[in-house]
């Protein structure tokens, strides 16, 4: 199948794509006329590659999923490199949730003290 169609069956684009064969993701296709040329084997590896980054998994961290699949190494590879994936992923939610209350601090203040004024009495422009 030519780039379009594996585009299409994996929901990517084409510029998406060409990028992964460019950093190693996907392996160089096999041309035709001068086009690329993709078989089954590279839908399902980018449609695993695909669901990684819907994850946020860096494009190292995919890499080194991908050469898991292939090997003897035991799948406690694969969870602990989950694991640390999960415990950056709620540092963030830490983050956010920190940042969303300081958020609706601001606005509760400026509900409280300034809103309807003049926005250089605001609060929320003192403090941001």
């Amino acid at each position: 199948m030519r780039i379009g169609v594996l585009a299409k069956r994996t929901g990517t684009s084409v510029p998406t794509i060409r990028y992964y064969e460019q950093v190693g993701l996907l392996r160089p296709a096999a041309r035709s006329g001068g086009q690329r040329i993709y078989d089954n084997q590279d839908v399902r590896r980018l449609a695993f590659v695909r669901r990684c980054r819907d994850f946020d998994y860096s494009i190292e961290e995919v890499r080194s999923l991908l050469s898991l699949m292939h090997g003897e190494k035991p799948c406690t590879e694969a969870r602990d490199l989950a694991a640390g994936h999960l415990a950056g992923v709620r540092r963030k939610l830490a983050e956010l949730k920190a940042l969303e209350t300081a958020i609706a601090s601001l606005v509760k203040e400026c509900d409280a003290s300034c809103a309807g004024g003049p926005a250089s009495a605001c609060v929320i422009l003192q403090t941001a």
